[in-house]
């Protein structure tokens, strides 16, 4: 884990962007399924009926 300090909120949301600008697509996809698999482990063992999950949507796209 590595810390950063800023000096104001404004900064520190321009550092997140351009860390997560700077990585590929395959390592920002990875980045989330472990924030969803730390998640799950978190609520394991409690009902979440009522959560919303992420949908899975596929569009099909004709190009002219």
């Amino acid at each position: 884990m590595w810390v950063r300090i800023s000096n104001s909120f404004e900064e520190a949301q321009a550092f997140d962007r351009n860390y997560y600008l700077s990585m590929s697509q395959e390592e920002r996809l990875d980045t989330v399924q472990i924030l969803r698999e730390s998640a799950a482990k978190l609520g394991k063992g409690k009902k979440f009926e009522g959560r919303k999950r992420l949908r899975r949507v596929i569009r099909i796209i004709q190009q002219t």
